[in-house]
């Protein structure tokens, strides 16, 4: 009933097409919770004064930045190979460029890639505003035990290696 073609999803290749999404859409709801994590853990971070507490924290967050990666490098590999089933299902008959199937799949793909992007703008946002926050935490340091304020060479030879 309202189809005008007899042909069923599977013969349009709607049905694979769903599985797929489905799969790219649970990987990005997984970023999204470690996201989520990340964000808890470093406020978490502002508020532990325990060396021992601020290390377990580092650790779990180092974990989870770790899976971002893995999992983001997944979902990009997993969309590109949707966009190129996009293009190749559309040498099917009846899904064709601007046909129904091949507006609905485009439109899919592309919800999926943004969602995508602006997650890992957030993730960006996110690991620079801890970069920066360890950075004042280091120059106030420094301050404290020198009195004076370091230089921006100093702050940053103090982060990579933890010497002076």
């Amino acid at each position: 009933m309202g189809r005008q073609d007899s042909r069923s999803n599977s013969d349009m290749g709607m049905e694979t097409f769903n599985k797929q999404t489905q799969e790219i859409d649970k990987q990005i709801e997984k970023l999204s919770g470690l996201l989520q994590k990340l964000k808890e853990a470093n406020e978490e971070s502002k508020s532990v004064t325990k060396a021992s507490a601020m290390k377990s924290i580092k650790k779990r967050m180092e974990k989870d930045i770790d899976e971002v990666g893995k999992i983001a490098h997944g979902v990009k590999a997993k969309i590109e190979a949707l966009n190129r089933d996009n293009l190749a299902n559309r040498q099917k008959p009846g899904c064709e460029k601007g046909t129904g199937v091949d507006r609905a799949r485009m439109n899919m793909a592309n919800a999926l890639t943004k969602k995508f992007k602006d997650l890992m703008i957030e993730f960006q946002t996110l690991r620079q505003r801890i970069q920066d926050e360890y950075r004042e935490v280091v120059e106030r340091r420094v301050i404290t035990v020198t009195g004076s304020r370091p230089d921006d060479e100093t702050i940053d030879n103090l982060i990579e290696t933890g010497k002076q």
